[in-house]
């Protein structure tokens, strides 16, 4: 695969993928921390206004820090553990489709940022430019 092409995918996966992440964080800080966490401890979700808070951060923050390419591994293990926990504790016992309230989204979404933490950002990213800094 030519480089080009490589760090080409590697900007659009990561666009991509904070954008959706950062779309959920604003739909959860818009409906509040007290109402996110009232739906995480319905899901039994443990520590709940603990976890609605660090879901919309990683959401909103390493969303933007994918977008940017910015600590990549980071931001895309981050969000993996959270992905990871909406399948456990939401999704799994709804089946596969999301239609359904299944574990695609989230999982797709998951592996994504898995991949990402992995792979790197790709040299369209501020990782990269700091990196060539030093």
């Amino acid at each position: 695969m030519p480089q080009l092409v490589r760090d080409s995918v590697l900007l659009v996966a990561r666009v991509v993928l904070g954008v959706i992440l950062v779309a959920h964080g604003l739909q959860k800080v818009d409906q509040g921390v007290s109402a996110t966490a009232e739906g995480f401890g319905a899901m039994g979700i443990p520590l709940p206004e603990a976890v609605a808070v660090l879901t919309m951060a990683v959401e909103l923050g390493g969303g933007a820090l994918l977008i940017l390419g910015l600590l990549t591994p980071i931001a895309g293990l981050l969000a993996a553990v959270i992905l990871a926990g909406a399948i456990v504790f939401a999704h799994l016992g709804n089946g596969i489709f999301a239609a359904d309230g299944g574990w695609e989204l989230a999982a797709g979404l998951g592996v994504g940022a898995l991949v990402l933490a992995v792979v790197g950002p790709g040299r369209f990213s501020l990782d990269q430019l700091l990196v060539r800094r030093r």
